[in-house]
């Protein structure tokens, strides 16, 4: 008999969507920490596991993400850790919105949902609204969105899939039964099968992705020699938290890199579009280098530190 496989499911969107509650309202419980507390843990990326209606899943929050008022350094470190909680990669992508008027802050974190993972992930996706309580009385969440064309065409990318919940008022005892979380779960939950099926139980992936699940294989086969009576649940955990870190590592280097790269590139030059372009050659050049250099540095702010003087010697 064939183990069913557990169902990687990522949850994006921008603070106070309703993430965290949609993925406690999910698996019945609360798992998972919430937005409005003064806990900075609620501004980690979280991933869960469970069996819920008979399907094994894991559920990874992402909170903050989207936040223009969080420094990238802070976010850094969250989303590498979401990328080795979905790696190899997702079965299914969340796009969390609210029942409300439709803005540009939401159409900002639809675009930045593409610059993170290209308009592929939508293949994978569907568009999840909270807050249905805010529907008027017999309204579904097709007629909601219907007149807004930047609605419709997000709903069309995720080839119409599109569900509605509400963490605080729907519950089990409603008498409506598409105002019922336990009814819209299901019907949820149908809907990633339904994806994986499609997909033939394959999943999203990029370059990034893939690199973290080598670096996690390579952890992987490193602890189990030193540890041989670990469980595979307990290696793959312990190796996704050190491959964590070096995948942050080479993030800074490149990140430093890139930086550093663009600036040597444009004083390179007087002319202001040559310098343009040599500033963005230098972007790559830099990135590439700096990512380089990173690797066996132990921090960081060593990997930083090698970054720099590769680019720099790179431009002398």
């Amino acid at each position: 008999m064939d183990v069913p496989i557990t169902k990687r499911i990522v949850v994006l969107g921008k603070t106070g969507a309703g993430k965290s509650s949609l993925a406690n309202t999910i698996f019945g419980e609360k798992l998972f920490l919430i937005g409005h507390t003064a806990n900075s843990e609620t501004n980690k990326c979280q991933a869960k596991n469970k069996s819920v209606n008979g399907r094994r899943i894991t559920l990874i929050d992402t909170p903050g993400f989207f936040d223009t008022d969080r420094p990238e350094e802070e976010l850094k470190p969250e989303i590498v850790r979401c990328i080795t909680e979905c790696s190899p990669g997702p079965h299914a992508v969340l796009i969390v919105l609210k029942v409300e008027r439709y803005t540009d802050h939401e159409q900002a974190v639809i675009t930045e949902i593409t610059k993170y993972f290209s308009d592929k992930v939508f293949k994978y996706a569907t568009v999840l609204f909270t807050h249905g309580d805010q529907l008027p009385e017999g309204q579904t969440i097709e007629q909601f969105f219907r007149d807004n064309k930047s609605l419709n065409d997000l709903v069309e990318k995720c080839e119409g899939r599109c569900h509605v919940i509400d963490n605080k008022y729907w519950k089990n005892d409603q008498q409506d039964e598409y105002r019922s979380n336990k009814f819209q779960v299901e019907e949820l939950l149908k809907t990633i099968d339904e994806i994986t099926e499609a997909n033939r139980g394959g999943y999203y992936t990029n370059e990034m992705l893939q690199a973290a699940e080598k670096l996690i294989q390579q952890e992987v086969e490193h602890i189990r020699k030193l540890s041989p009576n670990m469980s595979v649940e307990e290696i793959r955990e312990q190796a996704k938290v050190s491959t964590a870190k070096k995948l942050l590592i080479k993030l800074v280097g490149f990140t430093t890199g890139a930086v550093l790269g663009a600036f040597f590139g444009a004083v390179r030059r007087e002319m202001e579009a040559a310098a343009v372009v040599e500033a963005l050659k230098g972007v790559v050049e830099g990135g590439l280098k700096g990512y380089e250099a990173a690797e066996g540095a132990d921090e960081p702010l060593e990997a930083a530190e090698r970054a720099a003087k590769a680019v720099i010697g790179l431009s002398i």
